[in-house]
């Protein structure tokens, strides 16, 4: 049985978004508001969610371990709990925006209420996402496009392999943002110093060269319209594990939809180094 689905609310302003707690952003989500998450709680860290059955929670935690770029585990639950230290008293099956049901390696729903298909044995990952370095590169004069833009940011499959771990493999997926050339070398010094949320860019320009044939054509997330001067930038993503689903084929799985993170009390800068 599954939870009755919440009504869908009209998008805040961004300034409002940006201004909100991340307790007070997932009381909205948890009351309806369904919306990507880019722009919200400016200063503190977002999360990707991927659940598993016990079973192959050893996998998913190889699978990262071997893949810390676009797989890096922040926290993760003990079987059948929805809690994560990440934000006490926080429900991670209710307090995102949106959720992505999995059967055998296959996207079968989008809810945005997981109480209803939450098991027992699911052991939750909480994995860094790049929303996270966004205040920083705000602050530091780098335009963001798709915030700009009113948009979620683009996502895409590569043709870079992660390395397999147990029964887990599949490609990398990759986040790109619009960045003006002269901002590059800004852009990549400040996500260096953040690899718990995915770090520097895996790749800078031709997106020829990750097998991704048109930026207008995202496989997760919108297309953003370049500015003239920008060069496009390319970092990790944290929906390679959804990537990983689909080639492995899993028996269940609830993940985050793409661009619709859970939103942590962590202060950004705590996973900044050096």
């Amino acid at each position: 049985m599954t939870s009755a689905p919440r009504e869908r609310q009209s998008r805040l302003e961004p300034s409002a978004a940006l201004t909100t707690s991340p307790a007070q952003a997932r009381s909205l989500f948890r009351a309806g508001l369904e919306v990507p998450t880019t722009g919200w709680a400016a200063g503190y860290a977002q999360t990707n969610l991927i659940a598993v059955p016990e079973d192959w929670a050893d996998d998913v935690r190889e699978f990262c371990a071997r893949n810390p770029r676009p797989c890096p585990v922040l926290d993760v639950s003990e079987p059948g709990d929805p809690t994560t230290r990440l934000a006490p008293g926080a429900d991670l099956r209710t307090d995102l925006p949106r959720y992505r049901v999995w059967h055998n390696g296959a996207l079968t729903r989008e809810i945005t209420d997981a109480t209803g298909v939450w098991r027992s044995d699911l052991v939750a990952f909480s994995i860094g996402c790049s929303f996270s370095f966004e205040t920083l590169l705000r602050a530091a004069g780098i335009p963001l496009r798709h915030v700009e833009q009113g948009r979620n940011v683009s996502m895409y499959v590569t043709n870079r392999q992660c390395e397999p771990a147990g029964r887990l493999s599949g490609p990398m997926v990759v986040s790109m943002r619009q960045i003006p050339e002269t901002l590059v070398e800004d852009a990549v010094r400040v996500t260096a110093a953040m690899p718990a949320v995915h770090g520097a860019p895996v790749h800078v320009g031709d997106p020829a060269e990750l097998g991704v044939a048109d930026l207008a054509r995202p496989d997760f997330g919108d297309p953003v319209d370049a500015e003239p001067g920008d060069v496009p930038v390319f970092w990790a993503c944290g929906v390679t594990p959804q990537a990983a689903l689909m080639a492995s084929r899993p028996p269940f799985a609830v993940t985050h939809a793409p661009g619709y993170m859970f939103l942590t009390d962590q202060p950004d800068r705590d996973y900044q180094v050096g």
